[in-house]
């Protein structure tokens, strides 16, 4: 069995309203030394595979169908 974590973040130039929400309350709570926020998703996915290359091309190919927006998202994928 193999655990496959997969996070996704926003790429360079899309907006992220979350982050800079986070960091505008970071502020006012007096963390004045936080330079930059931004939000991510980290899904975690049991697969029930051995081959770590097979799994990284079904992982992959669940990135591209369902938990990425490839117009917006960059994604990462690490197994386990």
């Amino acid at each position: 069995m193999l655990k496959a974590e997969i996070r996704i973040g926003l790429k360079k130039g899309v907006a992220d309203p979350e982050g800079q929400n986070a960091k505008k309350a970071l502020e006012l709570l007096g963390y004045k030394n936080v330079n930059d926020v931004s939000a991510e998703k980290i899904f975690v996915v049991q697969l029930d595979m051995k081959d770590p290359a097979e799994a990284q091309k079904v992982v992959e190919n669940m990135c591209q169908r369902l938990f990425a927006n490839p117009v917006i998202h960059d994604y990462q994928i690490s197994l386990q």
